[in-house]
C-alpha cells in the first residue's frame, strides 16, 4: 500500500502562484510515475502533469508554460509549482503513484483562484 498525502493548497488570486506537496509513505519502492490530477466542480478528472522515476515530465497543454511538476526521490515527495494561476484553474487536485501496475490517489485538496 502507498499513502499520499497533499498539502499546500488554498486560495489565492488570479495571477498568483501556490506550490502544492505530496507526501508518499507506505510502500513506496518500485513507485513509478507520479502525477498531478484535477477535478473542477461538475467536470471529470483530468491529469494535469506527470513525472516518471526518471525525471521525464509531460504536462497538459493548459498549463504549459505556467506549473512545474518535480520530485524529490529521497525525500518521497513530489511538488507542483503553479504560477500565473487563473479561475479556470480552480478544482481538487490529486496526488497520484503507479506502483506495479497499481493507482494510488491521495484525497485531494481544493485550490481555489479567484478574479
Amino acid at each position: 500500500q502507498v499513502q499520499l498525502v497533499e498539502s499546500g493548497a488554498g486560495l489565492v488570486q488570479a495571477g498568483g502562484s501556490l506550490r502544492l506537496s505530496c507526501a508518499a509513505s507506505g510502500s513506496i519502492f518500485s513507485i513509478s510515475t507520479m502525477g498531478w490530477y484535477r477535478q473542477a466542480p461538475g467536470k471529470q478528472r483530468d491529469v494535469v502533469a506527470t513525472i516518471t522515476g526518471g525525471g521525464t515530465t509531460n504536462y497538459a497543454d493548459s498549463v504549459k508554460g505556467r506549473f512545474t511538476i518535480s520530485r524529490d526521490n529521497a525525500e518521497n515527495t513530489m511538488y507542483l509549482q503553479m504560477n500565473s494561476l487563473k479561475p479556470e484553474d480552480t478544482a481538487v487536485y490529486y496526488c497520484n503513484a503507479l506502483r506495479r501496475g497499481v493507482n494510488y490517489w491521495g484525497k485531494g485538496t481544493l485550490v481555489t483562484v479567484s478574479s
